[in-house]
């Protein structure tokens, strides 16, 4: 498969101007090296996974950087943490930007130690697997929703092969990539727990439920929880508190995150058995909630991410939030929306005094409904054509 540009390459291209290093983060196979070796060809490549790399660092490093000051790049960086005291010592020796590029996993404990250490050296840069704005430049966009967005499976051309890469792919996760995130934890276990997610996707998330269903503690499933969402797999996204007077949830909601692990640890195979899946709403969903935070992410400071639900049931599907403005999206798999499919986001608007917001829809026209709220198709913001007033940054 022929290389398909990443929209955040301009995100780091920015951030090398600004700070000596810069670490791109994700999951595995979600493109970090590819799109480095795209954008810088000629810098120095280590790989800390070869043997021959990772002796050669181990061995001198301070000789190393010596030799190479600037121009390198060092994936699997989390693999060898005295790297980041040593890195800090050149830096601080030779001050200058744009001088090593780090990859690495999305672990905490991982980037804690990285921040920490090279503290106002370092600018991080999260990449997900593809987002539907990228395969669309490259007339791959309805593949997006069901397979999901990891390189690997774009470039296998059947669905056996793509169904057995995302089988290969769980089962590494799960044997090889545990361990390194923290205790031990059972993979049968943690495997099951990711299985009843697909079944809550898109809902509130019960961790009492759960816990009952694999007969753990609350607690336990929290902890397998918080190292799934650790490792970009699952997005538990916050219930929106507002100073308004009504009873809010407190509960989060709960998304598989890439729709391709979605559909196979539900046990959906082909395209076809998607139409007929009770929750295609629901992962119709989380592809867009994916998609607007991942824009929202790489075109805002900080965002702050939610969902608005009262206790009564009236409900937005996302918030986005920047400083003191606030988005809400409202999201519907169908190509029309009556009033009632609106009562939540008038509501939402109303309480919290908002005077825009926005429906997408699978609809094909753009059309004003009046009190500040606005149909937009999905195809239009999968086309890269409509940002919702999100500038790219």
């Amino acid at each position: 498969m022929r290389y398909i540009p990443r929209h955040a390459a301009r995100a780091l291209a920015g951030l090398l101007r600004n700070f000596p290093a810069v670490l791109v983060y994700g999951p595995r196979q979600c493109g970090k090296s590819t799109l480095v070796r795209a954008q810088y060809p000629a810098w120095v490549h280590l790989d800390l996974e070869r043997p021959v790399d990772y002796s050669l660092l181990q061995a001198d490093l301070e000789g190393f950087f010596d030799a190479n000051p600037r121009r390198v790049v060092i994936d699997e960086a989390q693999r060898l943490p005295e790297l980041f005291p040593a890195l800090r010592h050149v830096i601080d020796r030779a001050p200058g930007r744009g001088r090593f590029l780090l990859l690495g996993s999305a672990h905490p404990a991982f980037l804690r130690t990285a921040s920490e250490t090279l503290a106002g050296r370092l600018g991080l840069l999260e990449l997900t697997p593809f987002t539907v704005r990228e395969l669309a430049a490259v007339g791959r966009r309805r593949e997006r929703w069901f397979w999901g967005g990891f390189p690997p499976v774009h470039a296998r051309r059947n669905a056996v092969a793509r169904a057995a890469w995302l089988d290969s792919y769980v089962s590494a996760f799960l044997e090889r990539d545990l361990p390194s995130l923290g205790p031990r934890l059972p993979a049968p276990r943690l495997r099951a727990l990711w299985t009843m997610l697909t079944h809550v996707h898109g809902s509130l998330l019960n961790v009492s439920d759960l816990a009952r269903s694999l007969t753990v503690s609350s607690h336990t499933v929290a902890d397998h929880l918080d190292v799934l969402e650790a490792a970009q797999m699952v997005r538990r996204l916050a219930p929106h508190h507002a100073n308004v007077q009504k009873r809010l949830t407190k509960s989060p909601k709960v998304y598989v995150r890439d729709t391709g692990l979605l559909h196979f640890l539900a046990g959906l195979r082909r395209p076809g058995e998607l139409l007929t899946w009770p929750r295609r709403g629901h992962s119709f969903e989380g592809l867009v909630v994916e998609e607007l935070c991942t824009l929202a992410v790489a075109s805002l400071v900080r965002p702050e991410l939610s969902f608005w639900r009262t206790q009564a049931g009236a409900e937005v599907d996302l918030l986005i939030g920047d400083g003191r403005r606030l988005l809400p999206v409202e999201i519907k798999l169908g190509a029309s929306v009556d009033r009632h499919g609106l009562a939540g986001l008038r509501q939402c608007m109303a309480d919290l005094g908002l005077r825009r917001g926005l429906v997408v829809y699978t609809g094909t026209e753009r059309r004003a409904l009046g009190r500040g709220i606005e149909l937009v198709p999905w195809s239009e913001i999968a086309a890269g054509r409509e940002t919702l007033g999100l500038g790219a940054r």
